[in-house]
């Protein structure tokens, strides 16, 4: 019998949405065999063992679109998804805040407060929250993040936490060249030996050549900003994504796998910071944003986040999609700040390139 992600994924091939993709349709197999062992249960109550998938290949391919269908299909509860970055984030957050709390502040987050390592109590913390990982765009740069993986993952692995991962690299590519890469190995060994690992190296991504057909700037009250979001979303429901940041809880209220949609109010209206829009550039591979105005010196708060936004948007190789009141160039038409936002609007340009669409991220 097939899987629910099978069934998804055949029901797109059959409507028109995807083309046969030999390299996609593995990948399907492989984490609709996942989806069957998570629903396995071992015997007298034990949780089994079970491995975990890496897709990694070029972007573009239709990584995170397989990731978004496995993780709303997926039959496991408790399930959580995150940009790996964000992911990494939070553990040194964690381990800080267990090195520098009293026994009180430990048991409060950790329910324990014994001894000095703080790997254990951080596995504990985010086993018991969720069995199923899933990652989008793993890929590791930072020392700090290459000398904890392998201990954090070690951990994680004996209290029975499953991996579903996308990255640009194989495992044994990550961290080339990295200082101390030695110390990074056993990180390596131990996706190697807890996952599946497979090459999605197939065809185009479908969403780039629907995105790119359909146009990625919209004017006020053209429907197809609204067509192209229910395309791309599919059946996945809707539903609020939380980012922590900076001890904070920053909010989208409408997302869909690596997918958020949000209004110019929402985002620029109200007082986020770089922090925050690195926040949403690292969580979501694909923003729609509504209701842009036409911006003036009247607006400058606003329209300074604006410039913000996109720039992150811009570094991260996230796909912008923008309904607004005018075209890119006529955005910010004048006064103090017009000759400033030309550098956005040439940002603003390129984002909605077919060539950026053919390297953004995915």
């Amino acid at each position: 019998m097939p899987t629910r992600l099978r069934a998804a994924y055949d029901k797109r091939i059959h409507s028109g949405q995807l083309s046969p993709d030999p390299a996609q349709d593995e990948a399907i197999a492989a984490l609709s065999r996942l989806s069957r062992d998570l629903k396995r249960r071992g015997r007298f109550g034990r949780v089994p063992t079970v491995t975990g998938v890496y897709l990694w290949g070029p972007p573009g391919r239709g990584k995170s679109m397989l990731m978004d269908l496995f993780f709303a299909c997926a039959p496991e509860p408790k399930k959580s998804r995150a940009h790996f970055h964000a992911f990494m984030a939070r553990v040194h957050d964690l381990i800080r805040q267990w090195r520098e709390s009293d026994k009180a502040q430990r048991k409060a987050v950790f329910g324990t407060h014994r001894g000095d390592d703080p790997i254990a109590p951080v596995a504990e913390l985010i086993a018991a929250e969720a069995r199923l990982l899933c990652f989008d765009e793993l890929q590791v740069t930072d020392i700090a993040d290459a000398m904890i993986l392998g201990r954090l993952f070690e951990a994680l692995f004996e209290r029975g936490v499953v991996l579903a991962v996308t990255s640009n690299r194989a495992p044994d590519q990550l961290y080339l060249n990295g200082i101390n890469r030695p110390l990074f190995l056993p990180f390596v060994d131990r996706i190697r030996d807890r996952c599946e690992v497979l090459a999605v190296a197939g065809a185009r991504d479908w969403r780039l050549d629907r995105m790119a057909a359909g146009g990625l700037w919209f004017a006020s009250g053209d429907a197809g900003f609204e067509t192209l979001w229910a395309d791309l979303r599919g059946e996945e429901p809707e539903e609020p994504a939380h980012l922590v940041v900076l001890g904070r809880d920053v909010v989208i209220a409408r997302t869909a796998g690596g997918l958020a949609r949000a209004t110019f109010a929402e985002l620029c209206g109200r007082a986020l910071g770089p922090q925050d829009y690195l926040a949403v550039a690292d969580r979501f591979h694909t923003l729609f944003l509504d209701a842009v105005p036409l911006l003036d010196p009247a607006r400058r708060n606003e329209a300074r986040r604006f410039v913000t936004l996109v720039d992150a948007l811009y570094e991260a190789r996230v796909r912008l999609v923008v309904r607004a009141a005018a075209g890119p160039d006529a955005l910010y038409p004048v006064g103090d700040g017009a000759f400033e936002f030309e550098r956005t609007a040439s940002r603003l340009h390129e984002m909605s390139s077919a060539d950026w669409l053919a390297q953004s991220r995915g």
